[in-house]
């Protein structure tokens, strides 16, 4: 649990995060209880830590995770106890315009209840010595049970592994996506990802799929260039290295920085796509030379969650996956007690992890 924001690194002597025992209320209409699995650790929480995602605290933190429903609330259709579920952070409402359209990653509801830390129906199920604590992107994973919407629960095979099933509720469903909905990757393309973090690598996993060519890694860390290789990237650059080519079709920016953003369009050839991926801090603000967008038919445009339809695309990409096209495993560097959980976001923040996952 997050009690404040902003504390000093290395977390693991500062403890922002503690692991204390909350009351957890029963599944109420249309709501899931969740043994947890396994959660992995996603800078989407490490921003939420360090205050570049602003949230509400006291909260609960974890979002990309995987688990076994072991109660259903009244109203519950389409899942069982029993079933094994992939958690996601948008719970669509699938009434509102957007969700309507086919959009439910902007489903305006989620987004309402998922800035305010409740469940999508606006209640909170956790509580610290009496008090509510907030619930994170309607999921709250760092935790060995969880109540969730029904709709941030997508089932799945039984025979995915947890470490494996928990990757696909962000990482690999934001990645993927971004080169696959967002945009259209084309065979041929040439394709260039800046930030080789999990979402990161996801998109370059999704783009040598759709046969991006050539297929260029930009991270300052030379494990993560090299585990890009080993995912089909063609080449690999550190920031400030000479090009294989002067421009690209597609530049996908997972940072979370508006310099390195900036530096995504300004390697986008013309005609070509930037596609922000990353969340950066909400007072950071981008600079761009506005002729550029109309002289060259530039576009420049934001995917959140990948554009998915959760429901539709992770049993997709548990597919592709399950037929060797999508080495989801790459990206597991290590399993760590929730304990550790400090510890694990210093890792995060510091490079030396892609995906730590967290068995509760």
């Amino acid at each position: 649990m997050l009690t404040r924001v902003g504390a000093d690194r290395p977390y693991a002597g500062s403890r922002p995060l503690t692991v204390a025992e909350l009351d957890l209320d029963p599944p109420g209409e249309g709501e899931l209880l969740v043994k947890v699995e396994a959660a992995g650790v996603c800078h989407s929480d490490l921003s939420v830590v360090d205050g570049n995602r602003v949230r509400p605290v006291p909260m609960a933190l974890g979002h990309e995770a995987a688990g076994t429903v072991v109660q259903t609330g009244p109203g519950v259709t389409g899942i069982a106890v029993g079933d094994h579920v992939v958690l996601v952070f948008v719970p669509a409402c699938g009434l509102c315009v957007h969700c309507g359209a086919g959009a439910p990653a902007l489903c305006a509801r989620g987004a309402a209840t998922n800035g305010a830390g409740t469940l999508l129906r606006g209640a909170r199920r956790l509580r610290w010595d009496g008090a509510e604590v907030h619930h994170h992107l309607g999921v709250s994973a760092f935790s060995e049970y969880a109540v969730v919407d029904r709709a941030s629960a997508v089932v799945i095979d039984e025979d995915v592994p947890w470490e494996i099933a928990a990757l696909f509720g962000c990482a690999l469903l934001t990645g993927v996506g971004a080169v696959r909905h967002t945009v259209t990757v084309q065979p041929g393309d040439a394709v260039a990802v800046f930030g080789l973090g999990g979402v990161g690598l996801s998109a370059v996993m999704g783009a040598a799929l759709a046969g991006a060519y050539p297929l260029i890694g930009v991270d300052p860390v030379a494990s993560k260039r090299e585990l890009a290789r080993s995912l089909g990237a063609t080449h690999v650059v550190a920031p400030g290295e000479e090009w294989p080519v002067e421009r690209v079709e597609y530049a996908v920016e997972a940072v979370g920085s508006a310099p390195v953003l900036a530096a995504a369009y300004a390697a986008t050839a013309r005609g070509g796509t930037t596609v922000a991926v990353g969340l950066p801090h909400p007072d950071a603000e981008l600079r761009l030379p506005a002729l550029s967008l109309v002289a060259e038919a530039r576009t420049l445009v934001g995917s959140y969650m990948g554009s998915a339809a959760p429901q539709r695309d992770i049993p997709r990409l548990v597919g592709l996956w399950r037929a060797g096209r999508l080495p989801v495993q790459a990206l597991h560097t290590a399993t760590v007690e929730l304990d550790d959980i400090n510890a694990a976001m210093d890792a995060l923040a510091d490079g030396s992890a892609v995906r730590q996952v967290i068995r509760p």
